[in-house]
């Protein structure tokens, strides 16, 4: 951990100067408190800095809690062995899979599963008490329950250093989710003009707590957190169900793990209570499992947190990129891509370029970074990897 100024602590090695100067400018904001903490994986975003942990007394940044909030990842270890899988198609089994879930946008999803409609009647009845309407942000708002998503969305099927076979996923609050943030990211920078706020950056506009604006985001907030969590709950029970009918026999659950990391949650620090909004970090209290997956082709990790005041409770969330998209697509191949893919079972397509191990920092750099934040328990290796569009 460095220190970087009174209100701005980091855990990253590797990180560039604009991230810094992003980070340095949010954490100026009169309402941080005790301080901003960047994690291991942080690199440059909209407004805040993707990999951050920004905790706020009495006013939240939309942007600084994301687009697609309550992204997250969730787990499953399974009863079977590397050995079960032996001489199987591992081709056929990522085909299954990416016929029973949605993948790209969801657009094109046109049924609701049976499966997923107790969750949707959850949903219903969460967004009745918040007292709103999500098909006013997306009108098909429950088809997309149990649909992937594009980008660096995923589904992958791995062994840990055990040969245990998990499934492991990557997803988020979907398109109602993302719509709910822009619509509120838009009504704090209309307060800002209308109270005359100067502000350093348009994307770093706040809700005051307890004005009607601030309410409603909380309620909205809280509400495309569940769906992101049961978005992915329901996805990950199709994935075991492809998985025990590839296999030929029922996937028994051993250990189940779902965590956010793009969403705010009202905690104690240092001695006041708090909004910690972590845009891209987990949540990561003593003995709190957690998730921190590698890009596309490199290891995973399921791992315990370990409460580091300093981090309040925060670790990384992954590799991060340290270059764009439209960098990822001119510097490098197909072929690059295919060579860092060897002995993984994938979709084979220019599509996944912007997605290559070499667009991120190397997460055992990551992992080494956070070594005072969490403890590994299981280090993941993939065998099949299912991307959205």
């Amino acid at each position: 951990m460095e220190k970087l100024t009174n209100r701005l602590l980091s855990w990253a090695s590797l990180i560039e100067e604009n991230t810094l100067d992003q980070a340095r400018t949010a954490s100026s904001m009169p309402f941080i408190y005790p301080h901003l903490a960047l994690m291991p994986d942080a690199h440059l975003g909209r407004g805040a800095t993707v990999g951050s942990v920004i905790p706020t007394l009495g006013a939240i940044v939309p942007a600084a809690v994301g687009v697609d909030i309550g992204c997250g990842m969730i787990a499953v270890r399974t009863q079977l062995v590397r050995d079960d899988l032996a001489g199987r198609d591992l081709a056929e089994l990522r085909s299954q899979i990416e016929r029973s879930i949605p993948l790209s946008a969801g657009h094109d999803n046109r049924t609701i599963r049976h499966t997923a409609e107790p969750r949707i009647a959850e949903l219903e009845a969460l967004a009745e008490q918040a007292g709103f309407d999500p098909a006013s942000y997306a009108g098909r708002w429950r088809e997309q329950l149990g649909s992937l998503g594009s980008g660096n969305h995923f589904i992958e099927v791995s062994v840990d250093e055990t040969d245990r076979v998990w499934m492991f996923l990557h997803s988020g609050s979907r398109g109602v989710g993302n719509k709910i943030a822009q619509h509120h990211i838009k009504v704090a920078q209309r307060l800002a003009k209308q109270w005359w706020i100067d502000l350093p950056e348009p994307d770093l506009a706040y809700l005051v707590e307890g004005t009607p604006e601030f309410t409603r985001y909380i309620r909205e907030l809280r509400w495309a957190q569940r769906f992101a969590l049961l978005n992915r709950e329901e996805m990950m029970d199709r994935v075991a169900d492809q998985l025990g009918r590839w296999m030929g026999v029922p996937i028994d659950e051993l250990e189940r793990i779902n965590c956010h990391h793009n969403f705010t949650e009202s905690e104690q620090h240092f001695g006041k209570r708090v909004w910690v909004s972590r845009k891209g970090a987990i949540q990561a209290d003593a003995g709190r499992m957690g998730l921190i997956p590698g890009s596309m082709g490199t290891a995973s990790y399921v791992v315990e947190g370990l409460g580091n005041p300093l981090s309040l409770h925060s670790a990384p969330h992954g590799a991060g990129r340290t270059r764009s998209r439209a960098a990822a697509r001119r510097e490098f191949t197909r072929e690059q891509l295919q060579e860092a893919m060897v002995g993984i079972e994938y979709r084979d397509t220019d599509a996944f370029i912007d997605e290559i191990p070499q667009a991120y920092k190397p997460i055992d750099q990551v992992m080494a970074d956070a070594a005072d934040l969490v403890r590994v328990r299981h280090t993941l290796r993939q065998l099949v990897n299912v991307k959205g569009d």
